[in-house]
């Protein structure tokens, strides 16, 4: 594989197409967790996710990985899928985590990954072709875009645990 500028445009490109794929699954993650965690959780639209998409590919450095992830994961099958089990895991966690940005947010977004991955099919998605990685492709975008969008009332506001600058 060779991942050029182009390559990189045309995985933003691809992302920002699976707006209505990804919105939803990161909508229903987001249902899911509010419930597990009684808290409200806003909605995201399919806008604010293809502006999101555009922060993420303006970073050049995280662009031309998240572009590598995704084309290795929209091209991944395995003889069988259960012997490929650990390459899409792998490389789904670590999309989403990329996604997401620096700690805290990129573990969360591993953690986050995991718990979508079981509840998206590749039947499910608009194109999937029955590749191994279809699956955990989606699963990866929603679950690295849920973690840096805005909508979590613990993410609004300044921390009770930042240390002031005046001494």
């Amino acid at each position: 594989m060779r991942i050029t500028p182009e390559t990189v445009r045309d995985e933003h490109a691809w992302i920002r197409d699976r707006a209505p794929v990804v919105v939803p699954i990161v909508n229903e993650t987001r249902e899911r967790l509010g419930r597990l965690f009684e808290t409200d959780v806003d909605s995201v639209t399919p806008e604010a996710y293809r502006r999101e998409v555009d922060a993420v590919f303006a970073d050049g450095d995280v662009a031309v990985n998240v572009a590598g992830c995704v084309a290795l994961l929209r091209d991944l099958d395995v003889a069988g899928d259960y012997p490929g089990f650990v390459v899409d895991e792998v490389l789904g966690r670590e999309l989403a985590a990329t996604i997401a940005g620096g700690r805290p947010l990129s573990l969360l977004a591993q953690a986050t990954f995991h718990f979508v991955d079981v509840h998206v099919r590749v039947d499910a998605t608009a194109d999937g072709a029955g590749a191994a990685g279809a699956d955990d492709l989606d699963a990866a975008l929603a679950a690295g875009f849920q973690t840096r969008l805005p909508g979590w009332e613990w993410r609004e506001g300044e921390s009770p645990f930042a240390v002031g600058s005046g001494g």
